[in-house]
């Protein structure tokens, strides 16, 4: 048996995926690591730690899957989370943690840039907008407040560029990934020289840019006793975590938009070609140079659910942990009580500051609408609508770029649950399909893997394997309420923004004391 293993590494885990020779899931393991917000606006991870969950993953799965002799790991491929930066002396040695995608501490030059003009002249040609995730912003922010880390940088990677340097001694980065910095031009598939010159960084200091289907062998002797891996192994770079998610539930073909919601949340329609949105809306990410991912990112997804439940639901969790359930099952149950539109009570869910499509990493989450009626009920029903309603105003920029939307194939923790499920159907007024397949990252992942090997001519094969989907149709009994809420919600969205920086510099103020 030939077996191919689809590595997911996320924010806050890293997962890996065993797939037999029909990319059928044999079994997963996941290994967690901690995001570290020492300080205001801070979200950091540790280097070794997620060295070590990639190690152990694959020891993990390696040991559980209980090979046959004559049975073969035929190869490891990526998915990887977009927008991390880390520091390296000349010797290689690390001058920072990971700088993830969640840490805006660069909000300030961030702005400036963006007031400069400058900003747009390159979103234009990189396709990243002007965010204080990207590692463009994140180079402003340590030449300005960190000189002592940037003078001495002679290297800058992200995490899965630091992963194979350290198992393979390489220094690239995958389109897609570099795509994503804000530092790429997407129309020559190199790094920009206005970019770097705006940031005073080289093209020396950064990997070089490589097809996803490039993969490397040769692991060295300590980590193939590690993993059990063969050091002959073809670890295949692959590409990022968003434009593999539409690859992962063959979202693929023109106005077929693929949501995802994990930690954060996104929406995400394919081209054949780089489509630049004139208002800055958008990012477009490259699958490979044949395939490009245009759409929007939102930082608020699943994690805003976790923050109601840490803080509105104690008793439940309590509750699901002696019954060995899911809190999050007995939210939903609670929260489907509740008629659609929350009986006018609206959250915007910018508790991380937002990305797409208001693009403001001062933002700051409200409840609108409250009164006695209320209840804790109604409050977990209009977080999990504001999610949906915020995914909604993403799309209204992205069909203004790409079109009508035709169709959405749903992935993430949140398509788990048929609550949530329907809510996006009745909000965007279209049936929602969820593949079964859950793994659609590492899926695709493999998928990617396999045409690097030339097992597969292209990357549509993915059809094959999506497997069996179910189809969530919308009501038409909830359209009324949601069509009057969702323009007050987009209202309030605009109106917001002229207060966010004043009460974000308040709580960074009182928050360093």
């Amino acid at each position: 048996m030939e077996y191919m293993i689809g590595v997911d590494l996320g924010t806050t885990a890293t997962k890996a995926v065993l797939f037999d020779d029909q990319n059928q899931v044999v079994t997963t393991v996941s290994k967690a690591y901690p995001l570290y917000r020492d300080l205001p606006d801070m979200a950091e991870e540790d280097l070794d730690e997620i060295f070590d969950a990639l190690m152990d993953a694959l020891h993990d799965i390696v040991r559980d899957a209980h090979f046959n002799t004559d049975d073969v790991v035929a190869a490891v491929s990526f998915s990887s989370a977009m927008h991390s930066l880390i520091a390296f002396d000349e010797d290689w040695q690390p001058l920072t943690r990971v700088i993830t995608w969640a840490d805006t501490r660069a909000v300030k030059y961030t702005e400036k840039l963006k007031k400069s003009g400058l900003g747009d002249q390159i979103y234009k040609k990189t396709g990243t907008p002007i965010h204080p995730m990207a590692p463009l912003s994140k180079l402003l922010w340590l030449q300005a407040e960190h000189s002592d880390i940037y003078n001495r940088a002679a290297h800058y990677l992200g995490i899965k560029e630091y992963l194979f340097h350290r198992l393979f001694g390489t220094n690239k980065m995958d389109i897609s990934l570099a795509s994503g910095t804000g530092l790429f031009n997407i129309f020559n598939l190199d790094w920009d020289e206005q970019a770097l010159e705006v940031t005073g960084i080289n093209k020396e200091q950064l990997p070089t840019p490589v097809e996803p289907y490039e993969y490397e062998t040769g692991m060295a002797t300590e980590y193939t006793v590690i993993t059990g891996l063969p050091s002959s192994t073809p670890f295949v770079y692959g590409a990022g975590d968003g434009p593999l998610s539409n690859l992962g539930v063959n979202a693929v073909k023109p106005g077929v938009a693929a949501i995802t919601i994990g930690t954060s949340g996104a929406i995400r329609v394919v081209s054949d070609q780089p489509v630049i949105d004139p208002k800055g809306r958008t990012f477009t990410y490259a699958l490979d140079k044949d395939h490009w991912v245009i759409g929007g990112p939102v930082n608020n997804g699943g994690d805003v659910f976790r923050w109601a439940r840490d803080n509105m639901f104690d008793a439940e969790k309590s509750t699901a942990a002696l019954l060995g359930t899911d809190a999050y099952d007995l939210m939903t149950q609670i929260a489907s009580r509740v008629p659609a539109g929350s009986e006018g009570l609206i959250f915007h869910p910018y508790l991380g500051g937002e990305r797409a499509p208001i693009w403001d990493a001062n933002a700051r989450g409200s409840f609108f609408g409250l009164n006695h009626r209320h209840t804790r009920a109604h409050m977990v029903r209009a977080v999990l609508e504001g999610i949906t309603f915020n995914i909604y105003m993403v799309s209204l920029a992205l069909e203004e770029v790409v079109g009508e939307l035709t169709s959405i194939q749903a992935t993430g923790g949140f398509a788990r649950s048929p609550l949530w499920r329907q809510m996006f159907a009745d909000i965007f007024e279209q049936p929602v399909t969820v593949p079964e397949a859950f793994e659609s990252g590492a899926l695709a992942a493999v998928i990617v893997a396999q045409k690097a090997l030339g097992k597969i001519d292209d990357l549509y094969e993915i059809e094959k394997y999506v497997g069996n989907s179910n189809t969530y149709q919308p009501m038409p009994e909830n359209f009324e309420a949601y069509r009057e809420l969702a323009p007050i919600f987009i209202r309030l969205s605009r109106q917001l923004q002229t207060e966010y920086e004043n009460i974000a510099n308040y709580q960074r103020k009182h928050a360093s004391k």
